[in-house]
Protein backbone atom coordinates (compact mmCIF):
# COMPACT_ATOMS: atom_id res chain seq x y z
CA UNK A 1 0.00 0.00 0.00
CA UNK A 2 2.86 2.60 0.67
CA UNK A 3 3.64 2.01 -2.54
CA UNK A 4 0.62 2.91 -4.37
CA UNK A 5 0.41 5.92 -2.12
CA UNK A 6 3.57 7.53 -3.65
CA UNK A 7 2.85 6.41 -6.66
CA UNK A 8 -0.85 8.91 -6.55
CA UNK A 9 1.54 11.35 -5.01
CA UNK A 10 3.59 11.23 -8.42
CA UNK A 11 0.55 11.23 -10.32
CA UNK A 12 -1.39 13.99 -9.16
CA UNK A 13 1.89 16.07 -8.83
CA UNK A 14 2.35 17.45 -12.43
CA UNK A 15 -0.61 18.77 -13.01
CA UNK A 16 -0.24 21.48 -9.50
CA UNK A 17 3.23 21.84 -10.61
CA UNK A 18 1.81 23.43 -14.00
CA UNK A 19 -1.95 25.43 -12.58
CA UNK A 20 0.09 28.48 -11.30
CA UNK A 21 2.23 29.25 -14.16
CA UNK A 22 -0.17 27.78 -17.34
CA UNK A 23 -2.20 30.94 -17.83
CA UNK A 24 1.47 33.06 -17.33
CA UNK A 25 2.98 30.67 -19.70
CA UNK A 26 0.35 30.81 -22.53
CA UNK A 27 0.32 34.69 -22.28
CA UNK A 28 4.16 34.74 -22.71
CA UNK A 29 3.68 32.46 -26.06
CA UNK A 30 1.87 35.53 -26.71
CA UNK A 31 -2.34 34.07 -25.93
CA UNK A 32 -4.65 36.59 -24.53
CA UNK A 33 -6.64 36.74 -21.71
CA UNK A 34 -9.74 34.86 -23.10
CA UNK A 35 -7.20 32.53 -24.66
CA UNK A 36 -5.13 31.76 -21.96
CA UNK A 37 -8.21 30.88 -20.00
CA UNK A 38 -9.42 28.78 -22.25
CA UNK A 39 -5.83 26.76 -22.15
CA UNK A 40 -5.96 26.23 -18.70
CA UNK A 41 -9.33 24.69 -18.96
CA UNK A 42 -8.81 22.70 -21.69
CA UNK A 43 -6.88 19.93 -19.61
CA UNK A 44 -10.13 19.61 -17.50
CA UNK A 45 -12.42 19.56 -20.73
CA UNK A 46 -10.53 16.33 -21.96
CA UNK A 47 -9.80 14.97 -18.64
CA UNK A 48 -13.06 14.29 -17.73
CA UNK A 49 -14.48 11.91 -20.32
CA UNK A 50 -10.95 10.66 -20.55
CA UNK A 51 -11.55 9.28 -16.82
CA UNK A 52 -14.59 7.01 -18.04
CA UNK A 53 -12.46 5.43 -20.78
CA UNK A 54 -9.66 4.45 -19.37
CA UNK A 55 -11.77 3.54 -16.10
CA UNK A 56 -13.19 0.66 -18.64
CA UNK A 57 -9.95 -0.11 -20.13
CA UNK A 58 -8.82 -0.43 -16.10
CA UNK A 59 -11.62 -3.40 -15.70
CA UNK A 60 -10.48 -5.21 -18.89
CA UNK A 61 -6.58 -5.08 -18.19
CA UNK A 62 -6.25 -4.41 -14.81
CA UNK A 63 -4.11 -1.17 -13.48
CA UNK A 64 -0.08 -1.55 -14.16
CA UNK A 65 0.39 -1.08 -17.73
CA UNK A 66 -2.47 1.33 -18.16
CA UNK A 67 -1.05 3.40 -15.38
CA UNK A 68 2.53 2.85 -16.46
CA UNK A 69 1.76 4.31 -19.67
CA UNK A 70 -0.11 6.59 -18.93
CA UNK A 71 2.55 8.50 -16.38
CA UNK A 72 4.98 8.29 -19.09
CA UNK A 73 2.52 10.03 -21.44
CA UNK A 74 2.48 12.36 -18.91
CA UNK A 75 6.39 12.77 -18.79
CA UNK A 76 6.15 13.17 -22.60
CA UNK A 77 3.86 16.05 -22.05
CA UNK A 78 5.67 17.82 -19.54
CA UNK A 79 8.78 17.72 -22.27
CA UNK A 80 6.62 19.08 -24.66
CA UNK A 81 5.59 21.99 -22.38
CA UNK A 82 8.83 23.53 -23.21
CA UNK A 83 8.99 22.99 -26.99
CA UNK A 84 5.93 25.38 -27.57
CA UNK A 85 6.58 28.07 -29.49
CA UNK A 86 2.62 29.60 -29.66
CA UNK A 87 -0.84 28.97 -28.39
CA UNK A 88 -1.77 26.35 -30.85
CA UNK A 89 1.18 24.38 -29.75
CA UNK A 90 0.44 24.69 -25.89
CA UNK A 91 -3.04 23.78 -26.61
CA UNK A 92 -2.33 20.69 -28.32
CA UNK A 93 -0.11 19.36 -25.40
CA UNK A 94 -3.00 20.45 -23.28
CA UNK A 95 -5.11 17.78 -24.55
CA UNK A 96 -2.31 14.92 -24.63
CA UNK A 97 -1.49 16.07 -21.38
CA UNK A 98 -5.23 15.85 -20.30
CA UNK A 99 -5.82 12.55 -21.96
CA UNK A 100 -2.40 10.97 -20.12
CA UNK A 101 -3.60 12.37 -17.25
CA UNK A 102 -6.88 10.61 -17.39
CA UNK A 103 -5.16 7.15 -15.88
CA UNK A 104 -3.77 8.20 -12.73
CA UNK A 105 -7.12 8.60 -11.30
CA UNK A 106 -8.86 5.72 -11.43
CA UNK A 107 -5.79 3.56 -11.85
CA UNK A 108 -4.47 4.41 -7.97
CA UNK A 109 -8.25 4.51 -6.71
CA UNK A 110 -8.81 1.14 -8.08
CA UNK A 111 -5.51 -0.66 -6.85
CA UNK A 112 -6.10 1.09 -3.20
CA UNK A 113 -10.09 0.11 -3.34
CA UNK A 114 -8.93 -3.62 -3.82
CA UNK A 115 -6.21 -3.69 -1.83
CA UNK A 116 -7.16 -2.18 1.37
CA UNK A 117 -8.25 -4.69 4.69
CA UNK A 118 -11.85 -5.35 5.16
CA UNK A 119 -13.28 -2.70 7.35
CA UNK A 120 -10.67 -0.10 6.85
CA UNK A 121 -11.56 1.30 3.12
CA UNK A 122 -12.34 4.64 4.73
CA UNK A 123 -9.12 4.63 6.71
CA UNK A 124 -6.97 3.57 3.08
CA UNK A 125 -9.07 6.07 1.20
CA UNK A 126 -7.90 8.90 3.70
CA UNK A 127 -4.15 8.42 3.13
CA UNK A 128 -5.16 8.61 -0.41
CA UNK A 129 -6.73 11.44 -0.13
CA UNK A 130 -3.72 12.37 1.52
CA UNK A 131 -1.24 12.00 -0.86
CA UNK A 132 -3.29 13.67 -2.97
CA UNK A 133 -3.29 16.77 -1.27
CA UNK A 134 0.29 17.03 -0.07
CA UNK A 135 0.74 16.85 -4.09
CA UNK A 136 -1.13 20.50 -4.02
CA UNK A 137 1.03 21.60 -1.24
CA UNK A 138 4.07 20.70 -2.85
CA UNK A 139 3.05 21.62 -6.22
CA UNK A 140 1.80 24.69 -5.63
CA UNK A 141 5.00 25.92 -3.50
CA UNK A 142 7.73 24.53 -5.16
CA UNK A 143 6.14 25.54 -8.99
CA UNK A 144 6.43 29.42 -8.41
CA UNK A 145 9.72 29.10 -6.79
CA UNK A 146 11.37 26.70 -9.83
CA UNK A 147 9.74 29.00 -12.76
CA UNK A 148 10.64 32.26 -11.13
CA UNK A 149 13.83 31.80 -10.42
CA UNK A 150 14.74 28.43 -12.51
CA UNK A 151 12.52 29.48 -15.13
CA UNK A 152 9.60 27.15 -17.28
CA UNK A 153 12.06 24.77 -18.64
CA UNK A 154 13.28 23.80 -15.66
CA UNK A 155 10.00 23.49 -14.03
CA UNK A 156 8.69 21.29 -17.19
CA UNK A 157 11.97 18.72 -16.72
CA UNK A 158 11.57 18.87 -12.82
CA UNK A 159 8.39 17.34 -13.59
CA UNK A 160 9.30 15.05 -16.52
CA UNK A 161 11.81 13.61 -14.65
CA UNK A 162 9.68 12.28 -11.71
CA UNK A 163 6.41 11.21 -13.49
CA UNK A 164 9.41 8.70 -15.04
CA UNK A 165 10.21 7.20 -11.40
CA UNK A 166 6.57 7.17 -11.29
CA UNK A 167 5.65 5.28 -14.36
CA UNK A 168 8.48 2.95 -12.97
CA UNK A 169 6.77 2.58 -9.21
CA UNK A 170 3.49 2.24 -11.32
CA UNK A 171 4.39 -0.93 -12.83
CA UNK A 172 5.77 -2.75 -9.81
CA UNK A 173 2.24 -2.34 -8.08
CA UNK A 174 0.69 -5.44 -7.23
CA UNK A 175 -1.58 -7.00 -9.51
CA UNK A 176 -5.52 -6.89 -9.58
CA UNK A 177 -5.71 -10.82 -8.50
CA UNK A 178 -8.70 -10.91 -11.29
CA UNK A 179 -8.74 -12.68 -14.49
CA UNK A 180 -9.88 -10.66 -17.44
CA UNK A 181 -12.28 -11.65 -19.46
CA UNK A 182 -12.07 -14.04 -22.86
CA UNK A 183 -14.94 -12.71 -24.29
CA UNK A 184 -15.39 -9.03 -25.33
CA UNK A 185 -18.35 -7.22 -23.69
CA UNK A 186 -21.13 -6.77 -26.82
CA UNK A 187 -21.28 -3.42 -28.26
CA UNK A 188 -23.16 -0.77 -25.86
CA UNK A 189 -22.56 -2.69 -22.94
CA UNK A 190 -19.88 0.23 -21.61
CA UNK A 191 -23.03 2.68 -21.62
CA UNK A 192 -24.99 0.09 -20.06
CA UNK A 193 -22.66 -0.35 -16.82
CA UNK A 194 -22.47 3.25 -16.80
CA UNK A 195 -26.05 3.67 -16.19
CA UNK A 196 -26.14 0.74 -14.30
CA UNK A 197 -23.72 2.54 -11.53
CA UNK A 198 -25.89 5.36 -11.02
CA UNK A 199 -29.08 3.01 -10.14
CA UNK A 200 -26.89 2.93 -6.86
CA UNK A 201 -27.62 5.13 -3.97
CA UNK A 202 -24.56 4.74 -2.47
CA UNK A 203 -22.51 5.50 -5.51
CA UNK A 204 -24.88 8.55 -6.11
CA UNK A 205 -24.26 9.74 -2.53
CA UNK A 206 -20.71 9.59 -3.43
CA UNK A 207 -20.22 11.16 -6.79
CA UNK A 208 -22.79 14.08 -5.57
CA UNK A 209 -21.22 14.79 -2.92
CA UNK A 210 -18.01 14.64 -4.63
CA UNK A 211 -19.27 17.01 -7.61
CA UNK A 212 -20.61 19.56 -5.07
CA UNK A 213 -17.33 19.09 -3.02
CA UNK A 214 -14.90 20.49 -6.35
CA UNK A 215 -17.63 22.66 -7.56
CA UNK A 216 -17.42 24.93 -4.48
CA UNK A 217 -13.69 24.65 -4.92
CA UNK A 218 -14.10 25.85 -7.93
CA UNK A 219 -16.27 29.13 -7.38
CA UNK A 220 -14.18 29.55 -3.94
CA UNK A 221 -10.28 29.69 -5.75
CA UNK A 222 -12.55 32.07 -8.81
CA UNK A 223 -14.18 34.75 -6.59
CA UNK A 224 -12.25 34.90 -3.14
CA UNK A 225 -9.07 36.05 -4.59
CA UNK A 226 -11.38 38.99 -5.48
CA UNK A 227 -12.98 39.42 -2.85
CA UNK A 228 -9.36 40.07 -1.10
CA UNK A 229 -8.23 42.71 -3.13
CA UNK A 230 -11.91 44.26 -2.63
CA UNK A 231 -10.30 44.21 0.76
CA UNK A 232 -7.13 45.40 0.56
CA UNK A 233 -5.04 42.12 0.27
CA UNK A 234 -2.61 40.36 -2.05
CA UNK A 235 -1.94 37.04 -4.14
CA UNK A 236 0.39 36.40 -1.40
CA UNK A 237 -3.13 36.85 0.97
CA UNK A 238 -4.87 33.69 -1.10
CA UNK A 239 -1.60 31.55 -1.07
CA UNK A 240 -1.81 31.44 2.71
CA UNK A 241 -5.91 30.90 2.97
CA UNK A 242 -4.90 28.05 0.48
CA UNK A 243 -2.38 26.68 2.30
CA UNK A 244 -4.56 26.71 5.86
CA UNK A 245 -7.08 24.80 3.82
CA UNK A 246 -4.68 22.01 2.28
CA UNK A 247 -2.78 21.28 5.93
CA UNK A 248 -6.57 21.28 7.37
CA UNK A 249 -7.84 19.28 4.78
CA UNK A 250 -4.61 16.69 4.98
CA UNK A 251 -4.36 16.44 8.86
CA UNK A 252 -8.07 15.57 9.10
CA UNK A 253 -8.72 12.72 6.60
CA UNK A 254 -6.81 10.29 8.28
CA UNK A 255 -8.99 10.70 11.62
CA UNK A 256 -12.23 10.92 9.50
CA UNK A 257 -11.88 7.97 7.32
CA UNK A 258 -11.20 6.22 10.58
CA UNK A 259 -14.28 7.53 12.14
CA UNK A 260 -15.79 6.65 8.96
CA UNK A 261 -14.67 2.98 9.18
CA UNK A 262 -16.46 2.86 12.98
CA UNK A 263 -19.41 4.49 12.27
CA UNK A 264 -20.19 4.33 8.89
CA UNK A 265 -20.37 6.47 6.34
CA UNK A 266 -23.78 8.22 6.70
CA UNK A 267 -21.87 10.93 9.41
CA UNK A 268 -18.93 11.67 8.21
CA UNK A 269 -20.54 12.66 4.25
CA UNK A 270 -23.35 14.63 6.23
CA UNK A 271 -20.73 16.45 8.72
CA UNK A 272 -18.25 16.85 5.68
CA UNK A 273 -21.12 18.44 3.67
CA UNK A 274 -22.96 20.63 6.28
CA UNK A 275 -19.33 22.25 7.68
CA UNK A 276 -18.54 22.66 3.57
CA UNK A 277 -21.85 24.68 3.39
CA UNK A 278 -21.09 26.89 6.48
CA UNK A 279 -17.85 27.80 5.93
CA UNK A 280 -18.16 29.10 2.50
CA UNK A 281 -21.58 30.70 3.22
CA UNK A 282 -19.23 32.86 5.75
CA UNK A 283 -16.84 33.89 3.36
CA UNK A 284 -18.78 36.59 1.73
CA UNK A 285 -19.14 38.92 4.98
CA UNK A 286 -15.62 38.63 5.99
CA UNK A 287 -12.85 40.86 5.87
CA UNK A 288 -10.49 40.22 8.38
CA UNK A 289 -7.80 37.88 7.19
CA UNK A 290 -7.37 36.18 10.37
CA UNK A 291 -11.39 34.95 10.62
CA UNK A 292 -11.17 34.25 6.59
CA UNK A 293 -8.37 31.93 7.90
CA UNK A 294 -10.60 30.10 10.42
CA UNK A 295 -12.83 29.77 7.98
CA UNK A 296 -10.78 28.27 5.62
CA UNK A 297 -9.17 25.99 8.50
CA UNK A 298 -13.22 24.68 8.69
CA UNK A 299 -13.62 24.40 5.59
CA UNK A 300 -10.49 22.50 5.00
CA UNK A 301 -11.85 20.04 7.46
CA UNK A 302 -15.34 19.74 6.04
CA UNK A 303 -13.79 18.47 2.93
CA UNK A 304 -11.28 16.21 4.70
CA UNK A 305 -13.50 14.45 6.86
CA UNK A 306 -16.29 13.92 3.40
CA UNK A 307 -13.27 12.84 0.92
CA UNK A 308 -12.02 9.46 2.57
CA UNK A 309 -15.56 8.84 3.45
CA UNK A 310 -17.07 9.29 -0.06
CA UNK A 311 -14.32 7.46 -1.37
CA UNK A 312 -14.79 4.60 0.68
CA UNK A 313 -18.40 4.37 -0.89
CA UNK A 314 -17.11 3.91 -4.22
CA UNK A 315 -15.44 1.24 -3.08
CA UNK A 316 -18.45 -0.36 -1.20
CA UNK A 317 -21.07 -0.36 -3.38
CA UNK A 318 -18.51 -1.64 -7.14
CA UNK A 319 -17.49 -4.96 -7.16
CA UNK A 320 -13.46 -5.69 -8.75
CA UNK A 321 -14.30 -6.26 -12.31
CA UNK A 322 -16.05 -2.48 -12.28
CA UNK A 323 -14.07 -0.65 -10.18
CA UNK A 324 -12.25 0.47 -12.42
CA UNK A 325 -15.34 2.66 -14.09
CA UNK A 326 -16.82 3.34 -10.92
CA UNK A 327 -13.62 5.15 -9.92
CA UNK A 328 -13.22 6.70 -13.12
CA UNK A 329 -16.47 8.29 -13.03
CA UNK A 330 -15.41 9.55 -9.56
CA UNK A 331 -13.06 11.50 -10.86
CA UNK A 332 -14.19 12.35 -13.66
CA UNK A 333 -16.71 14.59 -11.80
CA UNK A 334 -14.46 15.52 -9.42
CA UNK A 335 -12.49 17.45 -12.07
CA UNK A 336 -16.03 18.25 -13.75
CA UNK A 337 -16.65 20.24 -10.60
CA UNK A 338 -13.76 22.76 -10.83
CA UNK A 339 -14.36 23.09 -14.73
CA UNK A 340 -17.82 23.84 -14.31
CA UNK A 341 -18.20 25.29 -10.95
CA UNK A 342 -15.00 27.85 -11.20
CA UNK A 343 -16.80 29.85 -14.87
CA UNK A 344 -20.63 28.98 -13.56
CA UNK A 345 -19.43 31.21 -10.21
CA UNK A 346 -17.53 34.06 -12.36
CA UNK A 347 -20.69 34.69 -14.31
CA UNK A 348 -23.03 34.23 -11.55
CA UNK A 349 -20.57 36.82 -9.52
CA UNK A 350 -20.13 39.35 -12.70
CA UNK A 351 -24.02 39.79 -12.94
CA UNK A 352 -24.52 39.99 -8.83
CA UNK A 353 -21.41 40.83 -7.93
CA UNK A 354 -18.62 38.98 -6.07
CA UNK A 355 -20.36 38.96 -2.34
CA UNK A 356 -23.46 37.53 -3.86
CA UNK A 357 -21.44 34.84 -5.90
CA UNK A 358 -19.56 33.25 -2.56
CA UNK A 359 -22.85 33.36 -0.75
CA UNK A 360 -24.18 31.23 -4.05
CA UNK A 361 -21.19 28.96 -3.78
CA UNK A 362 -22.18 26.73 -1.30
CA UNK A 363 -25.58 25.80 -3.16
CA UNK A 364 -24.39 23.38 -4.90
CA UNK A 365 -22.90 21.30 -1.65
CA UNK A 366 -26.26 22.13 0.22
CA UNK A 367 -28.42 20.16 -2.55
CA UNK A 368 -25.62 17.23 -2.27
CA UNK A 369 -26.32 16.96 1.15
CA UNK A 370 -30.29 16.95 1.04
CA UNK A 371 -29.76 14.69 -1.49
CA UNK A 372 -27.21 12.27 0.70
CA UNK A 373 -29.86 12.44 3.62
CA UNK A 374 -32.43 11.01 1.21
CA UNK A 375 -30.41 8.19 -0.15
CA UNK A 376 -28.69 7.13 2.68
CA UNK A 377 -31.68 5.52 3.27
CA UNK A 378 -32.02 3.38 0.45
CA UNK A 379 -28.41 2.85 0.30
Amino acid sequence: MPLVYSVSFIAFLDTTLLVPVVALYAADLGAGVGIAGLLVGLYSIVNTPANILFGRLIDRTGYRWPLAGGLLGDALGMLLYSLCRSPLHLALVRVFHGITGAVAGPATMSAIANHSAPGREGRAMAVYGMSIAAANLLGFGLSGVVASRLGYQWLFMFGAVILLVGAVLGRMLPGTGRTVPAIPPPAGRGMRDLMHLFRRPGLVIAYAAVFAQYFSFGGVVTLLPIHLRAAGMEAFHMGMLLTVFSVAFIVVQLPGGTFSDRSGRREPVVAGLALAVVAVALLSPQTAFALLAVIMALYGAGCGLLFPSVSALVADHSCAHERGMATGVFHALLTAGVAVGAPVMGWAAEGMGVQVGLLLTPVMTALALGLALVLFRRA
